[in-house]
């Protein structure tokens, strides 16, 4: 079934209005990093959710959902797609984080509603976007501007590697939102360390998924 695109443009620009872009949240002790991955056939989704310590970024836990993958890939239609898996991930968890990095954009979209944005208000949590890849806007100076808005920050985490993408997702400011990566990162990794762990996480346990259904698929073909 094709979705209809005009319908969920609406949504997304109409849940756009209830994003605050100021901090609303205390200290942070805990935070996280979701990330996906998908079978090799596209029709099943991984969303891992690792949570860790904000200042030593030791692990505190890590949980993930394995779901049909029903909403195809659309460019600036991600949150439809992926966020189905993550929130289930996430109300798995035995202790909820106080800030939420995702692997995508926030507000560095088209309508201002990315996954990270859209997640936030799922999840009711503070949330930051970071992204491999610019959506839309130019950079200037390591900042990122659609039209005459700043929507984001540009920054260089790993030498000889390409850049990253950061944007607010909900509840909180830019600035705030540079300056948390800035102390997530662990190297020499490019990723701020939550996501970088969660991006292994959901590929491990993928490979794990596939390997039993092919093994159940022998079987049966052996039988």
């Amino acid at each position: 079934m094709i979705p209809d695109l005009e319908k969920l443009k609406e949504e997304q620009r109409r849940l756009a209005q209830e994003i605050v872009l100021r901090d609303d949240f205390d200290k942070i002790k805990l935070i996280a990093g979701v990330d996906c991955s998908y079978f090799s056939n596209n029709k099943k989704i991984v969303a891992a959710v690792i949570v860790c310590d904000f200042k030593t970024m030791n692990v505190v836990e890590k949980k993930y959902s394995v779901l049909d993958a029903n909403f195809p890939y659309i460019s600036g239609f991600l949150s439809y797609r992926e966020s189905p898996a993550i929130v289930d991930a996430f109300n798995k968890l035995n202790q909820k984080p106080d800030m939420l990095l995702v692997d995508g954009n926030g507000i560095l979209h088209p309508r201002k509603f990315g996954l990270a944005s859209h997640l936030s208000l799922l999840l009711n949590i503070p949330s930051i976007g970071i992204s491999k890849s610019i959506m839309c806007g130019s950079v200037k100076a390591g900042k990122i501007y659609v039209e005459n808005d700043m929507l984001g920050i540009q920054i260089k985490t790993k030498e000889n590697s390409n850049p990253l993408y950061i944007s607010p997702g909900n509840r909180i400011s830019i600035g705030t939102a540079f300056s948390i990566i800035e102390k997530s990162m662990k190297q020499p990794h490019k990723l701020p360390e939550p996501l970088h762990i969660a991006h292994r996480y959901a590929d491990h346990i993928k490979d794990l998924q596939e390997k039993w259904e092919n093994k159940d698929n022998i079987k049966v073909n052996s039988e």
